[in-house]
């Protein structure tokens, strides 16, 4: 097992705040918008150094949203900064026949995403953002895992043509990737190579399937761990690759089970190698209010459950 240090906890909300100042600074083209959120997205630095190519919608997602898919037509790159539950939820409609529908270049930049919102409760706790954007003909959705990815599929969401859902969290987490690291939208990445089960994790669970890979080499238990960025295009080949060998597979990501990673998982392989699946998420229920650890815990979002999905999958592979 890959040892992997993390020198800094870092919210990746403020990796979106680096890597929208950076993608304004290679491209003029890159406008912001924001629902009356700016410090909480962290646009205060892109609002210092481009204050003409902000504009402030005030709490009025649906017009923002209008607003932007318009501005693509004169060839800006909006990224529109709201927290996740009003990105996607509250404006649905808008997303899905201005930006979506009509194949928009609008970036959907969603702060406060999943369980780890913590304390806020269960109205802004949206746990089914995923599932309602990877549904969406023509979206990329994207979903990493600490602040230095985050910076980096920022400026990679800038560069790409169309529209992007780029989701992230409060919670200071873990920073573990490389810093000024190249992010490939659809390209999953190798954490550790393993032989006895395949972890596939997204978010903040990434660092968690690391820690249960620990555990598990201490049981004599090899895992293989895949961290999945990018949600949709999914690296369909590289996780196949993965299950043909170890032929056991568990998904971990802060979202709902229904419309989520593992339920991608689960249709990729049952329609190419089907292979036994456990999942880790948030089953069918709403959350509560709490600290994001208590959550975590509470909903079994962490790497103890990871290791009991391991031992539980593996035993119905044998």
């Amino acid at each position: 097992m890959k040892k992997y240090i993390s020198t800094e906890n870092k919210d990746t909300r403020s990796g979106f705040g680096a890597g929208l100042l950076e993608a304004g600074k290679n491209n003029k083209n890159v406008v912001a918008m924001c629902a009356d959120l700016i410090g909480s997205l962290k646009m205060e630095e892109f609002v210092a150094e481009f204050p003409e190519r902000f504009f402030q919608a005030g709490i009025a997602e649906a017009n923002m949203t209008g607003v932007a898919a318009g501005l693509t037509i004169g060839g800006k790159i909006p990224f529109i900064g709201t927290f996740a539950a009003f990105a996607t939820g509250r404006v649905y409609d808008q997303i899905r026949q201005s930006v979506a529908y009509s194949k928009k270049n609008v970036k959907i930049a969603a702060s406060h995403a999943g369980l780890t919102l913590g304390e806020d409760g269960a109205t802004h706790q949206i746990l089914e953002d995923i599932g309602l954007m990877k549904m969406l003909p023509n979206m990329v959705v994207i979903n990493p895992c600490d602040y230095n990815q985050t910076k980096a599929a920022t400026i990679a969401a800038a560069k790409y043509v169309g529209p992007v859902y780029l989701r992230f969290g409060r919670p200071k987490v873990a920073n573990f990737t490389p810093e000024n690291q190249e992010f490939e939208i659809g390209k999953a990445l190798m954490i550790n190579e393993g032989a006895d089960v395949t972890i596939i994790a997204t978010g903040h669970l990434v660092w968690e399937a690391i820690k249960a890979g620990e555990i598990l080499a201490n049981k004599g238990i090899d895992a293989e761990i895949i961290n999945i960025h990018t949600i949709k295009p999914l690296d369909t080949n590289a996780i196949l690759n993965s299950v043909k060998k170890t032929k056991a597979v568990v998904t971990a990501e802060e979202h709902m089970l229904n419309g989520g990673l593992g339920d991608s998982i689960a249709q990729l392989l049952s329609r190419n190698y089907p292979t036994p699946v456990e999942m880790i998420g948030v089953n069918d229920t709403f959350g509560e209010s709490g600290t994001p650890e208590q959550l975590l815990e509470k909903y079994g979002l962490n790497a103890e459950n990871i290791v009991k999905a391991v031992e539980k999958v593996i035993a119905r592979k044998q």
